[in-house]
């Protein structure tokens, strides 16, 4: 097996994901994989790849080269493209509208799997490291799926987040879910660990320290300095901070997507 791609320009956050290592949290080790699963399977349809095949995911600036004929797509060209050795292959930061894009060539990257994922976890360090320039992977074999879309049509990243009461809403003022739900909230910092938002301040009423317990992908931790983080991919699998709510799991990766600056409007959703 020979290498099919190399790492001109890593661009931003660029890493190597699949569909992450589930099953490990109970030994301290986080799922992991795609910030936004459902991008990275539409890409990697458009290939003929399975759905868990491992991408490149990256917030833009990537710049790949092609080593022998490959055939790729991405979220920023949802699109086959057949390319030639040494043709390269861009993303630019913030196509359509999103921060996290994907990259998926015929035949899935291939690296040597931890855990039974080839998910590069930014928190643990689990996982091929980060893609640097270059750096040179190779791909799987021929999938047996052919191609069936020669395009793919990216629906609009929404703004409205359902959300529903975390384990710890009772230790804040009555009215947390009407100050979380009428605020427009601002995205300030975002990582593959966690969402950081500002817009008002959720105030506890239970001040007492709290021992670490469980975290989950969309959990909205509220630090002491009041002002919400959304739990990503790469989140411990416990914390300190109370959680207030949990985003709805197809909800998480629409926080995700907003790039600093984006606002985020949660509505309150008891039942799933």
């Amino acid at each position: 097996m020979s290498d099919a791609i190399e790492i001109v320009v890593a661009g931003i956050s660029t890493t190597l994901q699949d569909r992450g290592r589930a099953g490990y949290a109970d030994l301290g080790v986080p799922t992991g994989g795609a910030v936004d699963p459902a991008l990275a399977g539409v890409v990697n349809r458009l290939v003929g790849n399975q759905l868990n095949a491992a991408v490149v995911e990256t917030c833009g600036g990537l710049t790949i080269r092609a080593l022998v004929h490959v055939l790729v797509a991405s979220s920023s060209e949802p699109a086959p493209r057949s390319l030639s050795p040494g043709e390269t292959y861009s993303i630019a930061a913030g196509s359509h509208g999103r921060l996290w894009h994907y990259l998926a060539v015929r035949g899935g990257l291939q690296v040597e799997p931890v855990l039974g994922s080839m998910s590069c976890d930014t928190l643990s360090g689990l996982g091929p490291a980060p893609c640097q320039p270059g750096a040179r992977y190779q791909i799987g074999a021929e999938p047996d799926r052919p191609i069936v879309a020669d395009v793919a049509p990216l629906s609009a990243v929404i703004d409205a987040i359902r959300i529903t009461p975390g384990p710890r809403a009772g230790w804040f003022q009555a009215d947390w879910a009407e100050r979380l739900t009428s605020a427009t909230w601002t995205v300030t910092t975002s990582s593959r660990v966690g969402v950081r938002l500002t817009g008002t301040t959720l105030d506890r009423t239970v001040t007492e320290e709290l021992p670490s317990e469980g975290l989950v992908r969309g959990a909205i931790q509220v630090p002491p300095d009041g002002e919400p983080v959304m739990m990503l991919a790469d989140h411990p699998t416990t914390g300190g901070y109370p959680v207030i709510a949990v985003v709805h799991p197809d909800d998480v990766a629409a926080v995700a997507q907003h790039e600093p600056g984006a606002a985020v409007r949660f509505r309150l959703q008891t039942v799933w």
